[in-house]
């Protein structure tokens, strides 16, 4: 399969045109419209500051869904002990900054390069990119974001200082999602990690199929996201709930 070069038009080739490594296309742009259409088609950037821009859609893709999310117990018993506090939608700037210096198992590095920062700050603004933060007292230990397009969120990258962090406020994030109707997480690549939290790898063809429905279904009932601030861990119902000043949108 050839790869594919992309122009000023925010337009990519069917994501079946991908080679078998996942990889589509290059060039363009990391504008709003394109990175929008983009995840419309299943289709994510992912390069460094060595490379120029490369476009990717890996077939088969891990994906966790809502109703499969599966929390350890070790996981339950530490959101018991009360250390984390949560907050959607804020300090979004931070959490990617936070990506962008974690170490990576891969190697030194990383590709959140600044345009790619830039870029998904400005979908945060625009509504289309949401995070969810864990707090230790008023220090930020870690964080996940991603974007949301019709009832699929992207799962984008995650962070963590402390133990546990990163994995709260993925549980927290599912909820979220649940709570508002998601219907399912793209993690975009396999992983361990994610594959411990219930994740499973379906067809691409499986993936853009929920997209689109999704996106059909949010064109006639608008989107499902919405609400920011604190959420707090509540051991007897499992799980977190709004804390006082939770503003809904």
């Amino acid at each position: 399969m050839p790869v594919f070069q992309l122009y000023d038009a925010p337009v990519f080739p069917h994501p079946d045109l991908a080679e078998e490594d996942g990889l589509l296309a290059l060039g363009g742009d990391l504008s709003v419209p394109r990175l929008l259409q983009a995840y419309a088609w299943t289709v994510f950037p992912w390069y460094s500051e060595e490379t120029p821009l490369l476009w990717w859609s890996p077939d088969p893709r891990l994906v966790l869904f809502c109703d499969e999310f599966h929390m350890p117990r070790s996981l339950r018993r530490t959101l018991n002990k009360g250390e984390f506090r949560l907050s959607v939608d804020q300090s979004f700037e931070q959490i990617i900054q936070g990506c962008a210096r974690a170490k990576r198992p891969e190697g030194e590095g990383t590709w959140l390069t600044p345009e790619m920062i830039d870029a998904y700050s400005e979908l945060h603004r625009q509504g289309h990119a949401h995070c969810v933060a864990t707090w230790q007292g008023e220090e930020l230990v870690g964080g996940i974001y991603g974007v949301a397009l019709g009832r699929i969120f992207y799962g984008e990258s995650m962070f963590y200082s402390v133990p546990n962090a990163s994995k709260a406020a993925l549980v927290a994030l599912v909820q979220v999602l649940r709570e508002r109707g998601f219907t399912a997480m793209d993690c975009q690549q396999t992983t361990a990690h994610m594959l411990r939290f219930g994740a499973r790898e379906i067809p691409r063809g499986q993936l853009l199929h929920l997209v689109q429905k999704g996106l059909e279904e949010t064109r006639v009932q608008g989107s499902p996201w919405g609400g920011e601030g604190l959420l707090r861990w509540v051991p007897s119902r499992r799980q977190f709930r709004p804390e006082e000043g939770w503003r809904e949108r």
